[in-house]
């Protein structure tokens, strides 16, 4: 179906917002959310009005004297983005999009804004400086990679971890989920995996919907609750008499893997949750997209040429400096691997590889085999989220 100058269309039910920069566009349809500058909201606005495509960009035109006006280019995007309904009075056939299941609703807006209100905020910061000073004040509770193994028997130690760290992962969304709910907005919970692990994520599209300042809030609800657990961990370290050897190997397991993931929130070449409040606070809505552009226009193999600079106006400065907080990260990973994985992996290995050389009739073997499933299952988990994205994409 051609467009032309001469066309009139009818969009979708649309919703528009302004945002620190421009504005947020919802499709009430699907869902989905577009950032676009105000020359587009203009045309849109002109659109929905009844104008002709002629009409919209002789206006366009002489509002925007600097601008490269396009009005065919500008409404094939809109039909791209399924966001035209009509043309010619002539109705688009839409691809359906699957929007997913969103639930949680059953949880109450009054439970949310329990967790998450200002005195609630105000105590989770007290929190976290806390943390930091128990692990500067009392070195020996800062994790080691050896705190993994609470057990003699290497394949105890795996299904230990795994149903302590889905704990607290859990717990860790549901701050997302329930600082999502305080708002009374819908979301849903899915299978993801950041680099080689595999982890629980939550929906948070439905933030689109609020003014940028209320965003932070549900970005770092996660982060709240990881401090909490965080606290009580290392404070049960404290009290908790020595003697009590499984419990302080559980606290110290729950210690690991908070501490972990609390870091890895700033690892920011990967887009976690401390990204996304990068993006809020600056108003740049493709950071990453934008910093690895302009660090491979740096990489002397590529000609600078041969990379568009697709930067807004204004957001340079924010792309540098994210750019920072990007290499940040990769140290940050980097550090990770060699101080914590490749030492337990390293560490299981030696402990179980002598078992395949005593036999079916040894502990050690069985041992040894276990361990070996329990890896094979975590890679096949991690193939099925890099298939369900990458396939999906």
């Amino acid at each position: 179906m051609e467009i032309t100058l001469s066309s009139t269309l009818i969009l979708v039910p649309l919703e528009i917002r302004k945002d620190k920069k421009h504005y947020v566009v919802e499709d009430k349809i699907s869902c989905e959310f577009y950032e676009m500058p105000i020359i587009c909201i203009d045309a849109i606005h002109l659109i929905s009005n009844g104008s002709i495509l002629l009409e919209v960009e002789r206006q366009l035109k002489e509002k925007y004297p600097q601008e490269d006006v396009d009005i065919i280019d500008f409404a094939e995007q809109l039909k791209e983005m399924q966001l035209i309904a009509k043309i010619n009075g002539e109705e688009v056939i839409r691809q359906e999009k699957s929007k997913g299941v969103f639930g949680f609703l059953w949880l109450s807006p009054k439970l949310g804004k329990f967790f998450f209100n200002k005195f609630a905020l105000l105590l989770y910061s007290i929190l976290f400086i806390l943390n930091i000073f128990l692990l500067l004040t009392y070195p020996s509770l800062f994790p080691h990679y050896k705190d993994l193994y609470i057990f003699d028997y290497i394949a105890l130690n795996i299904p230990s971890w795994i149903f302590l760290t889905f704990l607290t992962v859990l717990i860790h969304e549901l701050g997302h989920i329930l600082a999502i709910r305080a708002q009374n907005l819908p979301t849903k919970m899915e299978i993801g995996h950041r680099l080689f692990l595999v982890v629980l994520e939550t929906d948070m599209s439905s933030v689109w919907k609020l003014p940028s300042k209320e965003r932070n809030v549900l970005f770092l609800a996660g982060l709240c609750f990881d401090t909490v657990v965080l606290s009580i961990s290392l404070i049960s370290q404290l009290v908790i008499p020595y003697r009590s050897g499984l419990l302080l190997g559980i606290m110290n397991i729950v210690v690991l893997d908070t501490f972990i993931r609390m870091v890895y929130q700033l690892c920011v070449y990967m887009k976690t949750d401390f990204y996304y409040v990068l993006e809020n606070v600056s108003g740049c809505y493709n950071l990453m997209e934008n910093a690895q552009q302009m660090i491979r226009k740096k990489l002397p193999i590529l000609k600078a040429n041969e990379i568009k600079d697709e930067v807004f106006a204004g957001e340079r400065n924010s792309v540098l400096i994210y750019s920072i907080f990007y290499f940040i990260g990769l140290l940050l990973t980097v550090s990770l691997y060699i101080f914590f994985y490749i030492p337990q992996v390293l560490f299981a290995w030696k402990k179980v590889f002598p078992g395949f050389s005593n036999g079916p009739g040894s502990t050690s073997f069985w041992d040894a085999t276990a361990f070996s499933l329990q890896i094979i299952i975590g890679l096949v988990l991690l193939l099925y989220s890099w298939r369900k994205k990458y396939v999906q994409r």
